[in-house]
């Protein structure tokens, strides 16, 4: 029975503690004393409250907005959105401090969290790239603002990691044709990619599927367009094997190559 009201003693107290602290949380959002909400937001921010840091650091914002404490507000106005994982406000941020406060020590920061930011943001590779390319391209301003960051290595693996999520991305749209039986539009878009991404990890796969679209193009087609289209299939077998001699679609790719030869070497017998 006394473990009981000690654990229940315990339990009231620290709700108490709670409730405590909010109240005083509320009588804080609520004050006038901006600066007193300027110093307890950076504490709530070093304390990891990033959602309680945010709100204050938001109310605060306008109010010291030309003062000396002005790009710190926004510095840490953005580092507490990027606390809680809102990468889209917090990019903003970044970038408002950069545009408007150029000679802020926080700018260097803030420009490289900007396009962090947008790396955060990057989904996977079957989505939008919007953000992918965002990343890639304010890395690249950054790198030739900032000639002698620290962060340049860091810079250079994620433009790295962004342009081969781009290079899935276009293999993944380019297959979607083949996937879904359009192979004239299938080669084309394999094409394509081939010609925006020549160094590929894709490049075999992507050339089989060339191949085999070309052929599948030409098996359905209606007869008199069939002769030039097997005569097409052929060329790719050649461009194919001859890239690609020991692939694991060789098999495939001999079979293609022989019945489409069978067709071609018919109809000159008819002709």
């Amino acid at each position: 029975m006394f473990k009981n009201r000690v654990i229940i003693g315990v339990v009231i107290t620290g709700i108490a503690i709670i409730l405590s602290g909010c109240g005083e949380y509320e009588k804080l959002l609520k004050s006038s004393d901006y600066q007193k909400k300027f110093d307890s937001a950076l504490t709530l921010y070093e304390e990891g409250e990033y959602v309680k840091a945010g709100t204050l650091f938001d109310q605060v914002s306008n109010i010291f907005r030309g003062t000396t404490k002005a790009d710190t507000v926004k510095y840490y106005q953005a580092k507490s959105y990027y606390g809680q994982r809102d990468y889209m406000m917090a990019g903003h941020y970044f970038s408002e401090l950069s545009v408007t406060y150029p000679n802020s020590n926080y700018v260097e920061e803030s420009d490289f969290m900007t396009a962090y930011c947008f790396y955060k943001q990057s989904p996977r590779a079957e989505l939008d790239q919007d953000n992918t390319f965002r990343t890639i391209t304010a890395l690249q301003m950054f790198m030739v603002k900032y000639p002698s960051s620290d962060k340049l290595n860091e810079c250079q693996e994620i433009i790295v990691e962004m342009s081969d999520k781009l290079v899935e991305k276009s293999f993944i749209s380019a297959r979607l044709y083949y996937d879904l039986g359009y192979y004239k539009s299938a080669i084309l878009a394999l094409r394509n990619s081939l010609i925006e991404y020549p160094d590929t990890g894709y490049r075999e796969e992507l050339m089989f599927l060339i191949l085999k679209s070309s052929y599948l193009l030409a098996d359905k087609s209606i007869p008199s367009k069939q002769r030039e289209r097997f005569q097409a299939a052929l060329d790719e077998y050649y461009s194919f094997v001859g890239e690609f001699p020991e692939s694991s679609h060789s098999r495939e790719a001999k079979r293609i190559f022989e019945t489409s030869n069978k067709f071609l070497a018919s109809q000159n017998n008819e002709s």
